[in-house]
């Protein structure tokens, strides 16, 4: 069962599963008129960050994902009230001889980010604090939405994380929190909202308009990614 909570002025009215929106992958959106917003998914490893993007971009469960070694890429094109919107969503890796060399592509021109812990494992979520603090280290402001997102909550039989703890943490940092299941095919639609609901909020503050990635740059990066993967021996 998903369960939220959203800070009394912010996000309480912004996504409604009843709102005008269209979601599309094809081409008729992909056009220059599209506004652009880059949003990252970081956590420590293994609490299904790149389960939820695929959810959430793919709109199946990935089955057996590998380790996600610096960083992945995903799109998902949405009309929101008539005005076409790009999710650039980027998947991070959670262990950092993945992501060490990455760290500054992650966060510049970031529009929003995502917080995601392991219901079922209390490490996940007692380093959250670390990864706000890295947030802040590399110059995100504090106008830039961030949200708490606790995942498998389809195994309840074996939740570490109490909600009540949850709440009290999002609560001090005053971050939306929800918890959800990338897994579970009921829980799609609440996947869809997550990502919908920072849309919304980056829609209506018109934020600056991120560039689309160049191909040299998405090359650079998985270069990169080569070399980290060349270079490590495990």
């Amino acid at each position: 069962m998903a369960i939220e909570n959203k800070p009394e002025e912010e996000f309480d009215t912004v996504f409604n599963l009843n709102d005008s929106l269209e979601f599309s992958s094809h081409s008729e959106h992909d056009c220059g008129k599209a506004r652009i917003f880059k949003i990252i998914v970081i956590g420590d490893s293994n609490v299904g960050k790149t389960c939820l993007t695929y959810r959430f971009c793919g709109g199946t469960f990935l089955k057996n994902p590998e380790a996600t070694i610096g960083v992945d890429f995903r799109e998902r094109t949405v009309v929101l009230d008539g005005e076409t919107i790009k999710l650039q969503i980027w998947d991070t890796a959670g262990q950092e001889r993945f992501r060490k060399s990455m760290v500054e592509h992650y966060y510049r021109s970031v529009h929003a980010v995502i917080f995601v812990y392991d219901v079922t494992n209390l490490p996940s979520f007692e380093s959250l604090p670390e990864w706000v603090e890295e947030c802040s280290k590399h110059a995100v402001g504090p106008l830039v939405p961030r949200i708490i997102v606790g995942n498998k909550c389809d195994l309840r039989e074996h939740r570490q994380v109490p909600a009540s703890a949850a709440h009290c943490l999002a609560d001090g940092y005053n971050f939306p929190l929800f918890e959800t299941s990338a897994k579970d095919p009921a829980e799609k639609e609440h996947v869809d909202a997550i990502f919908l609901t920072l849309a919304y909020r980056l829609k209506s503050h018109k934020p600056l308009r991120l560039k689309q990635l160049s191909e040299s740059s998405v090359r650079e990066l998985r270069n990169q990614r080569e070399q980290e993967t060349t270079f490590c021996q495990c």
